[in-house]
């Protein structure tokens, strides 16, 4: 369902004047900024957050342990073992998944525009994939670790292959994903990032399959209404952004970034 507004019903079949409107909108933008989530990995197979690997479906995990404690900060700290054992399970529910259209469609949007940038809540690297280079993951990255001593980074496919409790291969110290645990911090360089975009300006700006429940994802969001620029949702749930945005499109991302191709191109030709 698309409204322009909070308002608004229709489908997405039969909602094309309001695809036509946001169509336009992109069509006369010079810079953009999407804001992605769970959503828009669910395209590619991925389970939203709460379905990752089933970890937040059972009343108690394997442990015992709430898994907002296994997959802390605090607990990679003092029992890295138990973090990673939870976050192999992530990785491997995630495994073999593939950028869907909608990303594609993100990818290309950035060669078109004079400056797009992709705010992602998912460490699973799809945006990347697909060809997006102006990404900002803001959560980290599954597939990148990091030593938690020193500077040692390195990318893998996968972590098959890797040590129950995986070590630096320069200091020995115990090595993790570069991602955002629970409790921990935003990185000071993503929000830099972020706040450089949003200083320079942009022209429209999307919610993408994100439930908004952090300040940081509803900022953006927040600033550009107050400023009078453009903001869309892409969502078919409700969210507390849905009552803020000037166009809401009640759908999975990729339909919705597909319908919305269609109409840009045809505007761009």
């Amino acid at each position: 369902m698309i409204a322009k507004g909070p308002d608004r019903p229709g489908g997405l079949d039969d909602a094309g004047a309001t695809l036509d409107e946001v169509a336009g909108v992109l069509a006369g933008a010079r810079s953009a900024l999407f804001i992605t989530g769970a959503g828009m990995s669910a395209d590619s197979g991925l389970p939203t957050y709460r379905g990752v690997g089933g970890l937040y479906d059972a009343a108690e995990p394997e442990d015992g342990i709430p898994i907002e404690i296994l997959l802390s900060g605090d607990m990679m700290a003092s029992r890295p073992e138990l973090t990673w054992k939870y976050l192999c399970e992530i990785e491997r529910a995630c495994r073999g998944a593939r950028p869907h259209r909608g990303h594609e469609i993100l990818a290309a949007l950035e060669r078109r525009l004079d400056h797009s940038l992709v705010l992602t809540q998912n460490v699973d690297g799809l945006h990347r994939a697909a060809g997006s280079v102006e990404v900002v993951e803001i959560h980290g990255n599954l597939h990148r670790l990091r030593c938690t001593r020193c500077a040692w980074l390195a990318t893998v496919a996968d972590f098959d292959g890797l040590a129950a409790l995986p070590r630096c291969p320069t200091c020995d110290a115990v090595a993790r994903p570069d991602v955002v645990l629970f409790g921990e911090v935003l990185a000071m360089s993503s929000l830099a990032r972020l706040d450089a975009a949003l200083g320079r300006g942009v022209d429209v700006v999307f919610s993408i399959g994100t439930s908004s429940l952090f300040p940081y994802i509803m900022r953006p969001v927040w600033m550009a209404r107050r400023q009078g620029i453009p903001t869309v949702e892409i969502n078919p749930g409700t969210t507390d952004l849905s009552e803020i945005v000037e166009y809401r499109i009640r759908s999975g991302a990729r339909d919705a970034l597909v319908a919305l191709w269609e109409r840009y191109e045809a505007r761009k030709a």
